[in-house]
């Protein structure tokens, strides 16, 4: 900036002292004073920009907030899964179908003026909206699970069951795993649990795992949250409800039953 400025000082003191005198010719002498526009110090007419507006949620948040989007979007028939508090694919697809709907820009991503515009037209959820015990019928009890501290799992239904002496304290959705990788059906007992597992053969994480048979464990997986029944576990028990595994994890002991059955 200060060899700018000079250089045009400079421009214009040479301007001056080749022209005639101020006594010969007045209006010559005031014009040759004036900086011509090639020599004038350059002006930025750009406007300053913007900054970028940083999103309220997006792609791999997860938040009791998030829960709070998920239920109003369903309440306007934008998201069909029940809560899961995960954002993911299917909380994007979701966000960018009622943006473009309302005249938003469809960036998947909510904004303030997304989030404002999807409160002004839906109503707080309940509790029980955001936080739904299971999105699936609970399946009939197996008779193995009537008697003692039981993980009750059913292929069927999609569900587990958390049993103590024959009453479901619990329940949430489950997804198990594809036709070449299947999870094993039978009575098993809770051998070992692990709160931060990450897998030694996939080395994906495992968040709450208990262990029921060999490499076979229920745990939370963000995929289920994310994608739902889309996607498949490579033999576990996939829970994608992180508030609900959290807490089943800290009652569940070593040596309580596991009842796999279809």
């Amino acid at each position: 900036m200060m060899s700018a400025i000079g250089c045009t000082a400079q421009a214009t003191e040479a301007a001056s002292s080749a022209s005639p005198s101020a006594s010969a010719s007045p209006t010559a002498s005031h014009a040759s004073a004036s900086p011509s526009p090639s020599t004038s110090p350059s002006r930025s007419t750009a406007a300053p920009a913007r900054p970028t507006e940083r999103p309220l949620m997006a792609r791999g948040s997860s938040s009791a907030q998030v829960r709070e989007l998920q239920a109003r979007l369903k309440q306007l028939g934008h998201f069909s899964p029940s809560p899961t508090g995960y954002y993911g694919s299917v909380t994007a697809a979701a966000v960018r179908a009622f943006q473009a709907k309302h005249g938003l820009t469809a960036s998947g991503t909510v904004t303030k003026a997304t989030w404002s515009k999807l409160r002004s037209l839906t109503k707080q959820p309940t509790h029980a909206a955001m936080y739904p015990a299971t999105s699936r019928p609970v399946a009939e009890l197996d008779q193995r699970c009537l008697t003692g501290r039981v993980l009750c799992i059913s292929k069927t239904s999609r569900t587990l069951s958390w049993v103590v002496d024959g009453k479901v304290l619990k329940s949430m959705d489950v997804r198990f795993g594809s036709q070449y990788t299947p999870t094993r059906e039978g009575t098993f007992k809770v051998n070992s649990k692990s709160r931060h597992h990450v897998s030694t053969i996939y080395h994906t994480a495992m968040p709450y795992a208990m262990f029921f048979s060999g490499g076979q464990a229920v745990h939370y997986s963000a995929d289920f949250a994310a994608r739902g029944y889309a996607g498949a576990s490579h033999g576990c028990v996939n829970v994608r409800d992180l508030n609900g595994i959290s807490a089943l994890f800290d009652q569940v002991r070593i040596g309580d039953k596991v009842v796999v059955y279809w």
